[in-house]
């Protein structure tokens, strides 16, 4: 088993950055493709980013990419999701997500893939 448990969230203005962490325990998650999620107020939790299980490779959608980076630290058991260039459509309860992997490819991005999940951190992004 997994736990996760994120940290970093808070209140910043537009333009601000902040970075979340996902501090994992119970088994090392370096065979563990990551994600992170989020989720609105009456909205479905959509997927943020992922990174592959060795660190290589990542992807955003589209409406993130370039202003978020995840990244992860093997010897810590820790993932990051930088946020840079905040917006206040960016305000939801953001999730750490861990799913074991044989597979230096399998980065999901729909949620229904992962199994572990953290409780969130809020992010508030104020106009």
């Amino acid at each position: 088993q997994v736990q996760l448990v994120e940290s970093g969230g808070g209140l910043v203005q537009a333009g601000g950055s902040l970075r979340l962490s996902c501090a994992a325990s119970g088994r090392t998650i370096s065979n563990y493709a990551m994600g992170w999620f989020r989720q609105a107020p009456g909205k479905e939790r959509e997927f943020v980013a992922v990174i592959s299980w060795s660190g290589g490779s990542t992807n955003y959608p589209d409406f993130v990419k370039g202003r978020f980076t995840i990244s992860r630290d093997g010897a810590k058991n820790l993932v990051y999701l930088q946020m840079d260039s905040l917006k206040p459509e960016d305000t939801a309860v953001y999730f750490c997500a861990a799913e074991r992997t044989l597979s230096r490819n399998f980065m999901p991005t729909d949620p229904n893939k992962y199994d572990y999940w953290g409780q969130g951190t809020q992010v508030t992004v104020s106009s």
